[in-house]
């Protein structure tokens, strides 16, 4: 993998914006939960067919990439509580990914080994049950309805400000339109949701996304 800053830099400067953040003195070791992190990047993005991800040959990885180092430091922090770390630690982590992107990945949220956040202002991910090639745009939103969470098979893609709520099982090679909102309703694979619970529209999805490459 080609790192913009090499291993040591990178955990230094992630320390160090920690600390400027949350200046109250509490622990910041990383462990070894910082490369295994380094690993989880890795394999995703070189499942990712973009050339600021994957150049041909190497994933690559730009702390200067808004979006990549989004999913950096949620798979940091969810890595960090997979091994037992310090648990304010990994409430920081999940803070300092809310302040510099706006997204609201919480540590304990297990999203899946290959997945893609596109400019993901405002988006918040919950407790679902996540599948791997999941892709999330800005604004999208996951979460509960009557404490009961979705379901995502493979390949499902939430475009621009669409959510799902509740018991909401997506089938595989689904993709959710912009704005729109699917609550306690199931969709059958390769299905395109648009609209809301009030005027739905379904559609077939034949298009898979299309920045995924096989390994």
């Amino acid at each position: 993998m080609h790192l913009s800053l090499p291993p040591e830099r990178l955990r230094a400067y992630v320390t160090a914006q920690i600390e400027h953040q949350f200046p109250d003195g509490g622990p910041l070791d990383f462990g070894p939960s910082f490369d295994r992190a380094l690993e989880r990047l890795d394999f995703c993005f070189a499942h990712i067919m973009n050339k600021y991800f994957f150049d041909g040959s190497q994933s690559v990885f730009s702390h200067l990439h808004a979006d990549q180092y989004a999913m950096w430091l949620y798979m940091l922090s969810n890595q960090l509580h997979r091994d037992g770390g310090n648990p304010d630690l990994c409430a920081k982590l999940f803070l300092l990914n809310k302040a510099l992107h706006g997204c609201d990945l919480f540590h304990e949220i297990a999203l899946p080994d290959i997945f893609l956040l596109v400019h993901p202002l405002g988006t918040v991910l919950g407790r679902g049950d996540y599948s791997n090639f999941f892709v999330a745009y800005q604004r999208c939103g996951v979460g509960s309805n009557h404490d009961t969470f979705p379901s995502f098979g493979e390949h499902v893609t939430l475009r621009p400000g669409s959510s799902v709520l509740g018991a909401a099982r997506i089938g595989a090679h689904c993709q959710l339109g912009a704005e729109a909102l699917l609550i306690d309703r199931d969709l059958e694979e390769r299905t395109l949701y648009l609209g809301t619970p009030k005027a739905p529209i379904l559609r077939p999805n034949r298009e898979d996304y299309p920045l995924w490459r096989a390994r």
